[in-house]
């Protein structure tokens, strides 16, 4: 090769290794389709920044931010329970950032160590289908006692805690409901396997398979309920359970190891936002948002008039694979 010929390969080599990675994130995104399409897709609008996501439910991305610690794979991890973000703050998998919007964030749903934000809140509820309900000689389902009923085998959907943090909200309720008696919770949970027709991976398919005639009633979050009815299922009615619930803290992080740290920063800052957090009824997400500054949608649930559990994410967070294993060895495998 001759020696100009050598020295342009090398210069282009040299460039090649110093060019700037493209300015791209990867959301790892736990709410519904069509609300992580358009996240992602107005941010990229807003910034300029190339986002795409994969749709995970909060036990599934958990396990893959998880398996790829040393190369990781997401950049932010946006929707699905606090508590999983909590066990991820735990293993060292999530990178402290606080965001300047934070301010706006009302201060009981944000990490004091700035490992995450909450961006949504959703309340645990029924979603009955009333015509199968009546074909059981039942009404709309209102307590956690009369989801037991006998009339109701293989007529409940609910999702398996291991991969769904919906669920895990479910149970977690439970040991709320008991004074912080985990084996009672179990107990409940236990008490309930026959009613349940199989355990979904994702938590939102309650709602589908309760519009769908495929069960009599779904354990699920309200907004995906009222989604399902915004669909065209007239036979949907979301109640509340009178003993109490429990609810979600939609989460959002920056993950540890991310490729493009400052981007994903970026991310967090606008779905933070007021404008961010006022897109959701656009694709029928009606969580309540948590920015002080917007109002919640008149379909979203009204926390005044639902009896809520003292839901702490924290210890909720701290308890999960315990508790979770457990479910899975002495109730139903994963």
């Amino acid at each position: 090769m001759r020696p100009l010929a050598i020295m342009l390969v090398a210069v282009l080599v040299a460039a090649g290794c110093s060019a700037p990675r493209r300015d791209k994130i990867t959301v790892a995104c736990g709410a519904s389709e069509r609300w992580c399409a358009m996240m992602v897709k107005r941010f990229s609008g807003a910034t300029g920044v190339e986002a795409d996501y994969v749709r995970l439910s909060s036990g599934e991305a958990l396990e893959r931010i998880r398996s790829a610690r040393e190369r990781q794979e997401f950049d932010v991890w946006h929707g699905g329970p606090a508590d999983s973000y909590v066990a991820a703050k735990n293993q060292g998998l999530l990178e402290p950032y606080k965001s300047e919007i934070s301010k706006e964030i009302r201060p009981e749903w944000l990490d004091r160590a700035n490992t995450w934000s909450g961006i949504y809140a959703g309340v645990l509820s029924f979603c009955n289908n009333t015509k199968e309900l009546a074909k059981r000689g039942m009404k709309p389902i209102r307590s956690w006692r009369e989801l037991l009923d006998q009339r109701l085998r293989g007529g409940v959907a609910l999702a398996h805690p291991a991969t769904s943090g919906t669920a895990y909200t479910a149970l977690w309720t439970q040991v709320e409901l008991n004074g912080d008696d985990r084996n009672a919770a179990l107990d409940y949970m236990r008490n309930l396997h026959p009613n349940v027709l199989r355990y979904n991976s994702s938590g939102s398919a309650a709602a589908l398979q309760a519009a769908k005639e495929e069960v009599a009633v779904g354990v699920v979050f309200s907004h995906d309920c009222v989604a399902a009815q915004q669909q065209g299922y007239p036979n949907l009615e979301v109640t509340f359970p009178q003993e109490g619930t429990g609810y979600e803290l939609g989460g959002l992080a920056v993950l540890a190891g991310a490729h493009n740290p400052g981007s994903a920063r970026r991310y967090v800052d606008w779905a933070l936002s007021g404008a961010s957090q006022r897109l959701g009824p656009l694709v029928q997400f009606y969580a309540l948002p948590t920015n002080a500054n917007v109002p919640a949608h008149s379909k979203a649930a009204d926390p005044a008039t639902v009896k809520l559990v003292p839901y702490d994410v924290e210890v909720a967070g701290r308890a999960k694979e315990e508790l979770v294993g457990r479910f899975s060895e002495t109730i139903a495998k994963p």
